[in-house]
């Protein structure tokens, strides 16, 4: 009887091993759920991390204005609101000044927390122009009057006082066989009833253009072209800014000025002046920047320094 007692304890026992063993069994699969479960939680908020606005990372904004005296600045300040009631130009003191559209491009292109203004036909694939208000900064939208920040290409030179050459030279300039060279330039033409050149035989001399270094490059390409028809002119191109380009031309010490700007009042009583074209001028940022889209109070107040950070911008 006791052997048969032994036996049944002993069986008893097995089966209670048994029965745990198939427990242990039903949890393990629970137990691996649970952790698979918690690591793809774990990877879906690291996911989420990795898709926020990459912007909010940069920090400090880096401002990079313009000089004194350019026609950019001058243009952009008015267009964006940061001149005040007593004409006083309201850029934040601490911007970086840049002189020159290149020199702005260069900085802009090698700082990820920067941004700039440019002329739209200066915008090249080092850095990245953004929409403004919804709007992208192109020749349509500039047209068509829905992106706002745009200004007239000007040149000025003092009426009855102008030489022959010169004279040929703001002919041509004005004409149907330089306006598609401000198009293929990225520029917006606004004389569209130009009449073609008529090249004037025997005339020779020098001719002294200076000013805005925005207009510069254009005025190159189409002083290029204008040396095709008048070999025997001589043109030097001075990029000097906007305001050297007017006091020049008023002086005399330019025969053609040159500003990517309004004529201030006073000036305009001084000299004659004529839109060549028109342009837009570009927010750019560095191409590492997540942000595509910025508002013009943003801008404003990017440039008088009351906005600091990216993750502020809107």
């Amino acid at each position: 009887m006791k052997k048969f007692f032994k036996l049944f304890l002993l069986m008893a026992m097995i089966g209670a091993l048994v029965v745990g063993c198939q427990k242990d069994d039903t949890k393990a699969p629970e137990d691996n759920k649970t952790t698979t479960e918690t690591k793809t939680e774990e990877k879906k908020d690291e996911n989420k991390e990795e898709k926020k606005d990459e912007t909010s990372s940069l920090g400090t904004i880096n401002v990079i204005s313009r000089e004194d005296g350019s026609g950019t600045r001058g243009a952009f300040t008015e267009l964006v609101g940061l001149i005040d009631e007593n004409k006083n130009d309201m850029t934040w003191q601490e911007a970086v000044i840049q002189n020159g559209t290149d020199a702005v491009v260069a900085t802009v292109s090698g700082d990820d927390t920067a941004i700039g203004y440019i002329s739209l036909g200066s915008v090249n694939d080092t850095i990245k122009p953004l929409k403004v208000d919804g709007v992208e900064a192109s020749v349509e939208d500039i047209k068509n009057g829905s992106y706002k920040i745009s200004r007239p290409f000007n040149i000025m030179w003092k009426e009855g006082e102008i030489s022959e050459p010169a004279k040929a030279l703001v002919d041509f300039i004005m004409s149907s066989d330089a306006q598609p060279i401000v198009e293929k330039s990225g520029f917006i033409s606004i004389l569209d009833s130009a009449k073609a050149y008529e090249a004037k035989e025997g005339l020779s001399g020098k001719v002294t253009v200076g000013g805005s270094t925005s207009v510069t490059p254009l005025m190159e390409k189409i002083v290029e072209k204008f040396n095709e028809v008048q070999k025997d002119i001589e043109v030097s191109i001075n990029p000097t800014g906007s305001t050297a380009g007017v006091t020049g031309a008023i002086d005399g010490t330019l025969d053609i000025g040159m500003a990517s700007r309004e004529l201030k009042t006073e000036e305009a009583e001084k000299i004659h002046g004529e839109a060549m074209a028109k342009d837009g001028i570009a927010v750019i940022v560095n191409k590492n920047n997540s942000i595509d889209d910025i508002s013009m109070e943003s801008i404003k107040n990017i440039f008088l320094g009351e906005l600091r950070d990216w993750k502020d911008v809107k």
